[in-house]
Parts: C-alpha cells; structure tokens; sequence
C-alpha cells in the first residue's frame, strides 16, 4: 500500500476566472504577492476535497466581495511539473465589493492592451475571446 501511495501523482491545483463587461475589457487585479508580473486573472488556489468551480467561487467572494457564475473550462495546463492550471469563462452576478489584504487593485483592460502577464492567463483570455467570437 505505501508503494502504491508513493507511485501516486501529487498536484496542487490553481483556477482562474475570465470575466468581461459590456465593452469587451477583461477583469484583471493586481496582486500584492506577484511583483514579476502583478496583474493577472481573479482566482487561486483549490483546497483539499474542494472542487475546481467550488474554490474559484470562494476565490472570488474572499478576494473581490463578488458573486460568480461559473461557465465552461477554457484552458487547463500543467506547469511546474505538478500544477495544474484551470481557467474559467465566468459572469459577474453583482458588483465588485471591498478587495482582499491580497490585492492592491483591479482593472478593466482592453484585450488589445494587456499589461505583462503570466503565460496561462494570457493564453486563457485568448482563449474566451476566441469562444466568444463563435
């Protein structure tokens, strides 16, 4: 049984929601812990027996004061050799209210003019926007 444990892939798990507003700009926020690249899609971490949807939710209430409905995957990765990415097409039910202790603010930002990003996230807003053009 210890082997069969030891053999066992391990993950930690990220998710991220894509959001838009009735002009066509992106939902970014800038992140207190991410000096390289601090602007980037709402989300974080999923918890232990949480579910992806269910921890992009949380995410989003602790981190934004707002309410979220999950739409369809966009984009999952695997980066760091046991990080698993997942990114979601989302819809805002409310307003953005008091931001978290993590994040110094939030944007809206054309997808034409995009500050620099992490990889996963850029490729997750091309991504919805390219659904959304279907």
């Amino acid at each position: 049984m210890a082997l069969w444990r030891w053999r066992q892939a391990r993950f930690s798990a990220g998710v991220a929601g894509v959001m838009f507003n009735a002009s066509g700009e992106v939902l970014l926020v800038e992140h207190v812990f991410h000096p390289h690249a601090p602007w980037g899609l709402p989300g974080g971490w999923v918890d232990r027996r949480e579910s992806p949807e269910n921890a992009l939710c949380r995410e989003m209430k602790e981190e934004l004061a707002l309410e979220v409905e999950v739409g369809p995957v966009l984009l999952v990765e695997l980066d760091f050799n046991n990080h698993l990415d997942l990114a979601y097409l989302c819809r805002m039910n409310g307003e953005i209210g008091l931001l978290s202790e993590e994040l110094l603010d939030y944007g809206w930002f054309s997808p034409a003019s995009l500050p620099r990003l992490h990889k996963f996230h850029y490729r997750a807003i091309m991504r919805a926007l390219e659904r959304l053009d279907q």
